[in-house]
């Protein structure tokens, strides 16, 4: 008991920035107060105690702001980051090593008393907003954008981004289990936006090919280091 509580500690030492020392921790992060008790409540749970499972769930909902049903299993070293808005269903699994951040929800689709919240492998970092919904498994050392809606197993390795979410499995990498995630979630792809800029050019390159170099209506345009130029939308 007490190498998960040093574990859970130290799992917000090495993933925030912002935590300065172990009293702070203890005192100021409600996603480690939230996983401690579930820790007790899923014991309760399992021990057919499950009334006063869901009312510890409950109570630290209210503190808390993060809902974590007792039924779900959680891993070693799980973070949570901010916390407010987080809600994980009956039926999750969550691996080693994951860390998630506010509005995050591992949600289900189905109204039958089966399997149905996602399995989420060891290593997955989870945006801000984003929610991973059904009985689907999201590969080890995934990332998740934020606010994507994932509704579709993803492979290990994969970054998933947008509405609904697109999978783009990354190069292998070299990395051991429990290592500091890479948290740069400013640099995520843009697969619809780079799509759309392939087919725009194209679309010219076959207007100047059938016109001699003229084209119909107004030239269409690929975004110039990220950002779109278009015409005025009054707006």
């Amino acid at each position: 008991m007490f190498k998960t509580i040093h574990d859970d500690i130290q799992s917000v030492l090495d993933r925030d920035p912002a935590a300065r020392n172990v009293v702070e921790v203890l005192l100021c992060y409600p996603g480690l107060h939230a996983i401690w008790a579930h820790r007790l409540s899923h014991r309760l749970w399992k021990s057919g105690l499950k009334l006063f499972a869901r009312w510890i769930s409950h109570l630290m909902r209210s503190l808390t702001g993060i809902e974590i049903h007792p039924g779900a299993t959680i891993g070693h070293h799980f973070f949570i980051d901010h916390g407010m808005g987080v809600v994980i269903g009956e039926t999750a699994e969550v691996g080693d090593h994951v860390t998630i951040y506010h509005g995050v929800t591992l949600g289900g689709t189905s109204l039958h008393k089966t399997k149905r919240h996602p399995t989420i492998e060891a290593d997955v970092v989870i945006g801000a907003g984003a929610k991973v919904l059904g009985a689907i498994t999201i590969g080890a050392n995934s990332r998740i954008g934020a606010n994507a809606v994932v509704v579709k197993s993803a492979p290990p390795d994969s970054v998933i981004v947008g509405v609904p979410g697109q999978v783009v499995v990354r190069d292998q990498i070299s990395h051991v289990a429990g290592e500091k995630a890479d948290l740069e979630h400013g640099s995520l792809p843009d697969t619809i936006g780079e799509t759309l800029a392939a087919l725009i050019a194209h679309v010219e390159s076959l207007e100047k090919r059938v016109n001699g170099g003229g084209g119909y209506g107004p030239p269409l345009h690929t975004p110039e280091h990220g950002i779109w130029h278009w015409g005025d939308f009054s707006i």
